[in-house]
């Protein structure tokens, strides 16, 4: 079929793709606004919305409400398995992961937490929350919560700055407390974003984020971490890996 046969928004919606393929518009940037596409394309506005329509269906962009349209950058594909490897999962597809720290604290656990971490409530935990990076992209904010029964000093400051330096909760146990970091389970769900962290994470506030809960074990079966991790669902598909 000829393209000039095609409705007018099937056409602007091809020299979009047309314009993102040859990289004019790259990935993860932000489009012109629908008046500026209305007056190049010389359509009016209901057009260009069918044709970004049409092209949000084929996930080629998105729609921030109060930010504007931008082209779908590479999706990061996070394995879900035994092992926590945050860093080694980024730099498989060829992205460098780090981590920046929000809050490192000692706060007496809730109900939930002590629930989780199976100590009772009022017990002290350390609470560590760190945003994480793609590249310079923020993708992921982690609020881990740890019994300080059986680390007394894992918030001294030199152990923070261990954190900070080998960037793996895995690695840090194994080395300040021998001790094993295994995931024992894992509970996922959508749900909208919360103001702060969509502020972190730099997403409009209807969008949406895959909620993970975990618990880790060390070697004996002992819970030794809770953790709440918030992915932009726009960039982040979790992968499930089966244990042989």
């Amino acid at each position: 079929m000829n393209r000039e046969t095609l409705p007018l928004y099937v056409q602007i919606a091809a020299e979009i793709r047309e314009s993102i393929k040859q990289g004019i518009y790259k990935k993860g940037e932000k489009l012109p606004s629908e008046a500026q596409f209305s007056q190049q394309f010389a359509v009016n506005r209901h057009t260009i919305r069918q044709a970004v329509a049409l092209l949000k269906l084929e996930g080629l962009l998105r729609v921030d409400r109060g930010r504007g349209m931008f082209v779908v950058d590479n999706t990061i594909r996070y394995p879900i398995n035994k092992r926590v490897r945050y860093n080694q999962a980024l730099k498989a597809q060829g992205r460098q992961g780090r981590y920046e720290f929000i809050r490192t604290i000692e706060i007496p656990a809730d109900t939930s937490v002590a629930k989780h971490l199976e100590i009772n409530q009022g017990d002290s935990v350390a609470l560590i929350e760190r945003l994480g990076f793609a590249d310079s992209e923020p993708i992921v904010i982690t609020t881990s919560y740890f019994p300080l029964k059986f680390f007394p000093d894992l918030l001294a400051p030199e152990n923070i700055e261990f954190l900070q330096e080998i960037k793996s909760i895995s690695k840090l146990m194994q080395k300040l407390y021998n001790c094993d970091h295994i995931r024992r389970s894992t509970s996922v769900s959508a749900r909208i974003v919360q103001p702060q962290d969509a502020r972190l994470l730099q997403v409009a506030l209807n969008q949406p984020i895959l909620l993970v809960e975990s618990l880790n074990l060390n070697q004996i079966g002992k819970v030794i971490e809770y953790g709440i991790t918030r992915f932009r669902g726009d960039k982040v598909v979790l992968d499930f890996e089966n244990q042989i």
